[in-house]
């Protein structure tokens, strides 16, 4: 395998000045947004957030979240770097599978679907991904899990069927986001899963490619 490496963030709310920080950004061989790229934004404000990536790093794929509007998504799509149910190869036997939107919360926020489409989409995607070597899912709602979707609270309120299927298939690395208290990494199983936390806070995630597979790090840019 060769000397290659991604970025994986999101959560970052219109907050992205931060971006410049980040640690050979402009080297990386891709840089993936997981999501809650706005505030319930608009075209404009999802065009500036994309922008002050790209202009860094041109090798983008992005997704939306819960935070995010239609407006964002098509925004993504327009572009053709909306990763959302898909299975992009990025050559030599690893792939980014995706998944944007959330289950439902308390908040009544634009992009949320039921607990059955999160898990059919993720169920697909990681379905055509069996065709890889190396998986990195980026799911914007976490798996039901012990630190990644924690809140403050205590409680857990990450996807059941989520976890079930990470169970069953094994990807390589799961970076998510959603639950901004979860900063953290866990295993189920072999599956490495990360979440930074918000952009907004400065988390992220860098994945490398070495000669055993993938290898995941925790981040930040503070």
């Amino acid at each position: 395998m060769a000397n290659r490496f991604w970025i994986v963030f999101g959560d970052i709310h219109e907050r992205i000045t931060a971006v410049e920080r980040i640690d050979k950004l402009a080297l990386a061989d891709g840089v993936f947004l997981s999501g809650d790229l706005t505030n319930l934004g608009s075209r404009e404000s999802a065009g500036r957030i994309v922008s002050a990536v790209t202009k860094i790093n041109p090798r983008v794929y992005a997704q939306i979240g819960n935070m995010d509007t239609p407006a964002v998504e098509r925004v993504l799509t327009e572009q053709g770097i909306n990763a959302h149910g898909r299975v992009v190869d990025l050559g030599d036997g690893v792939c980014l599978a995706a998944v944007g939107f959330s289950t439902p919360t308390p908040f009544g926020t634009p992009s949320e679907v039921d607990e059955s489409q999160i898990c059919q989409w993720t169920h697909d995607v990681l379905e055509r991904a069996g065709a890889f070597a190396h998986v990195i899912l980026m799911v914007h709602t976490p798996p039901r899990g012990d630190v990644v979707d924690k809140l403050p609270s205590g409680a857990h309120v990450g996807s059941p069927g989520v976890r079930a299927l990470i169970e069953k298939y094994q990807p390589a690395i799961v970076v998510t986001g959603h639950i901004h208290e979860g900063v953290g990494e866990e295993k189920i199983g072999r599956s490495h899963v990360l979440n930074p936390g918000a952009f907004a806070q400065g988390g992220y995630v860098r994945i490398d490619e070495t000669p055993s597979g993938l290898v995941a790090v925790l981040r930040s840019v503070v």
